[in-house]
């Protein structure tokens, strides 16, 4: 197991996504497109950090153990990749 993902485990998320939706993500990436599609369609304000342009956004996209994305912070909870009925179910929650 890599040394991040230790850490994941071991600590629990910052709270700095607590109330709030926050997407990790890169211009490029067609699964980051798919994820602003979905939360779009669902009418859900997000905050959106390029982790390739944004400084704060790439800091706490490491704190959240990122590799890949994307990263959705969900209400203080991490979901990894996109996978729609997850990324439904956690919103259902918040």
């Amino acid at each position: 197991m890599e040394w991040r993902s230790l850490l994941y485990y071991l600590s629990p998320p910052p709270d700095f996504g607590k109330g709030k939706v926050t997407l990790y993500a890169t211009d490029w990436c067609p699964y980051c497109a798919k994820t602003r599609a979905l939360l779009e369609q669902l009418h859900v304000p997000y905050k959106e950090y390029n982790i390739e342009t944004s400084e704060e956004g790439r800091d706490q996209y490491q704190r959240l153990a990122g590799k890949g994305v994307p990263v959705l912070l969900i209400d203080g909870e991490v979901v990894r990749g996109f996978n729609e009925k997850t990324i439904v179910a956690a919103l259902a929650q918040w």
